[in-house]
């Protein structure tokens, strides 16, 4: 298994905690997220006259960028490039590079086209001779994704070429570039929602302001293959209470959770891991003796009892505490003890939700804000262990709260999207709790 730069680094930190690495450099069983998943990942790009070498020269580094957080190799993700203008032109096939710094080269020795802009043309041109190409429908189950980034209103139809290329479940992205392209133009070539699949910037030199969400939105595609029904749009994430089976148990016991269902293999609710930036949401009541215990409310473990992600309540000293992974150690806690949180332990029903990203996290409780606290970059998580839902730390005994929703959403967006109302009405699942508003 060939390692990019991000992965390698990885690597060094679990040598360095002293867990097992494979001195042969394969890859590590078990470890899973964005830069692990198994893409195709095709960039068409715009290199019609309008642009002009610098600003062509700024959209290559923009796929530098992007790429960059991906692993390029065989088992993971590869990377093609299409330039186009009046004929489409295969800068990089697919298939072609072991590691990152290989592509990086290549790409930054794309040559400028100018010409005319047929964008129609250039898509076509991608699911024919990129995506049907015979070493890839061949390949075992991979994503398949396209980019289009272009500057210009285009001179063919793109409407027929994006059917095509959906119906060959290819997943197309749209990125516009100043005022010459039409909102219109982009939306028949992306996938739905517009909301996820259409981005626009001023101008070139505003698209570097971009190019991390641009990598979050690939890497949502690439993690999360689920979608949450009911949700607006139907948010792509994890529903932990279905997943676990959950609400099955909870019925027949008003909302307490059992233990045999309160534990389940990671790879059956997480099969890639998790994207850089995602939003946990939960919807709970602590009850006496809930209110003063301390638990993990969420936790995933690593075979080796590692946390990877973990919510920890704490009622003896009202905080509540979030573990993820580090680039620096095993793992990383951040505890927020605002009195914000405090009401979280008065037996009344409440949401928890926390807003996580790469850099830091925001703890909201009832859809206020309570506190916001710094990340250390993070790696990976393993999935080779258990996910498991309110159990005290340390050992497998089920702490009994009443659980109403909790959940995981791939987009950060919806941080926003979901907040809590008054409390006292009948929740989703028919308990009495905070209603949850939809916009």
């Amino acid at each position: 298994c060939v390692l990019s730069l991000t992965f390698l680094r990885a690597m060094v930190i679990v040598t360095e905690l002293g867990l097992h690495v494979d001195p042969m450099g394969k890859c590590f069983p078990g470890l899973a997220g964005c830069s692990t998943t198994p893409n195709d990942l095709a960039f068409i790009i715009d290199g019609s006259s309008s642009l002009g070498i610098p600003n062509f020269e700024t959209a290559k580094r923009w796929l530098i960028n992007i790429t960059s957080g991906f692993d390029v190799s065989t088992r993971h993700t590869q990377v093609a490039v299409v330039q186009y203008s009046d004929t489409p032109r295969l800068e990089i096939p697919l298939g072609k590079h072991e590691n990152s710094q290989e592509l990086i080269e290549d790409i930054t020795s794309i040559s400028y086209l100018g010409g005319n802009t047929r964008t129609g043309r250039a898509i076509k041109f991608a699911t024919d001779h990129v995506f049907g190409m015979p070493n890839r429908t061949s390949q075992s189950p991979r994503n398949r994704i396209a980019v289009v980034l272009t500057d210009g209103r285009s001179q063919d139809d793109v409407e027929d070429a994006a059917m095509e290329a959906r119906a060959q479940n290819i997943v197309l992205f749209a990125v516009g570039v100043g005022n010459e392209i039409t909102n219109s133009e982009l939306v028949s070539v992306a996938n739905k929602p517009p909301s996820t699949y259409v981005l626009h910037v001023e101008d070139y030199n505003s698209i570097a302001n971009i190019w991390d969400l641009m990598e979050q939105k690939l890497c949502e595609e690439s993690v999360c293959p689920t979608r949450i029904p009911g949700t607006v749009n139907d948010q792509k994430g994890f529903d932990l209470m279905s997943l676990m089976k959950i609400e099955q148990v909870a019925q027949k016991v008003q909302g307490s959770l059992m233990s045999e269902r309160a534990s389940q293999l990671s790879p059956q609710i997480f099969p890639e891991g998790l994207p850089p930036a995602f939003v946990f949401v939960a919807t709970l009541r602590l009850k006496n003796p809930a209110h003063w215990m301390k638990f993990d409310l969420l936790r995933v473990l690593s075979q080796d009892g590692v946390k990877q992600i973990a919510v920890t309540v704490n009622g003896a000293d009202k905080s509540v505490t979030f573990t993820c992974t580090s680039t620096l150690k095993k793992e990383q806690t951040v505890i927020f003890n605002d009195r914000g949180i405090k009401r979280l332990f008065d037996t009344d029903w409440h949401q928890l939700k926390f807003l996580v990203k790469p850099k830091r996290i925001t703890c909201f409780v009832d859809g206020a804000y309570v506190e916001e606290q710094l990340l250390d970059a993070v790696v990976p998580i393993y999935i080779n262990g258990k996910t498991q839902v309110a159990k005290k730390i340390n050992i497998e005994t089920t702490v009994p709260i009443v659980l109403q929703k909790l959940r995981i959403y791939c987009d950060p967006q919806q941080s926003e999207r979901e907040t809590a109302c008054e409390p006292g009405q009948k929740g989703e699942r028919g308990l009495e709790g905070p209603k949850v508003c939809r916009f």
